[in-house]
């Protein structure tokens, strides 16, 4: 995964790279540095920071909460 790939991605795409680019468990906040630190645009930021403070077990866990605040859900 290239930082400069990652602001072109669309929404789903941005978070798909970032959740699959981190070990699991991991706490909402080290989720939302690590979309940071992968250049993630502010509005998929805003998304993952607006998560529940807890702890995520996997990729799952993480996109459940991402539909069910945010709409549908992803489609990854």
């Amino acid at each position: 995964m290239t930082e400069s790939a990652i602001p072109g991605e669309s929404i789903d795409l941005q978070i798909a790279d970032v959740l699959s680019g981190v070990t699991y468990p991991l706490n909402k906040d080290a989720l939302v540095d690590a979309a940071r630190e992968a250049g993630a645009s502010n509005e998929v930021l805003s998304m993952l920071d607006g998560l529940p403070e807890q702890d995520y077990a996997d990729i799952e866990s993480v996109t459940k909460l991402i539909g069910s605040n945010f709409g549908p859900g992803l489609g990854i």
